[in-house]
Order: C-alpha cells, then sequence, then structure tokens
C-alpha cells in the first residue's frame, strides 16, 4: 500500500480562473500565499476548514477542487 494524500487541482483552477494569482486566492481563503504554494507543491493537506474556503474562492464543490488517493495509483495532475 502507498502513501495517502490529498491531492488538489489548484493551480490548473487558478489558471482556469482568470489566471488569478497565488496572492489573489490566499487573499480569498484568508491564508498566506506560502501557504497556496505549499498546498500545489503538495508539500501541505489542508484543513477541512481551508479545504471549504478554498473550494468557496472558486465557487465549486469540495470534491472538484480536492482529491484522496494511494499515491501508487495516482498519476501526476
Amino acid at each position: 500500500m502507498g502513501k495517502n494524500l490529498v491531492g488538489n487541482h489548484i493551480r490548473k483552477l487558478r489558471f482556469n480562473h482568470d489566471e488569478m494569482t497565488q496572492q489573489q486566492l490566499a487573499d480569498k481563503a484568508g491564508v498566506t500565499r506560502q501557504t497556496i504554494v505549499a498546498l500545489e507543491k503538495g508539500n501541505y493537506s489542508p484543513s477541512l476548514e481551508l479545504a471549504f474556503r478554498i473550494s468557496l474562492a472558486f465557487n465549486l464543490p469540495l470534491e472538484e477542487v480536492f482529491f484522496y488517493g494511494d499515491t501508487t495509483n495516482l498519476k501526476k495532475q
């Protein structure tokens, strides 16, 4: 069994939302730009509250922004 992780589509979604900057998303979610960087790199799994705030910033359901899976079965998104 591989390592489980919370992955996300944040970078792609920022690009698809008028090329939103990391800082703009950070401001909407109430976190620092460094937090968004860490999330995009997969170095940090958000709290449930932060995951919801980011999903709301994109006006999308949580499962369209974040996913959970086993790294042995996931391809880089």
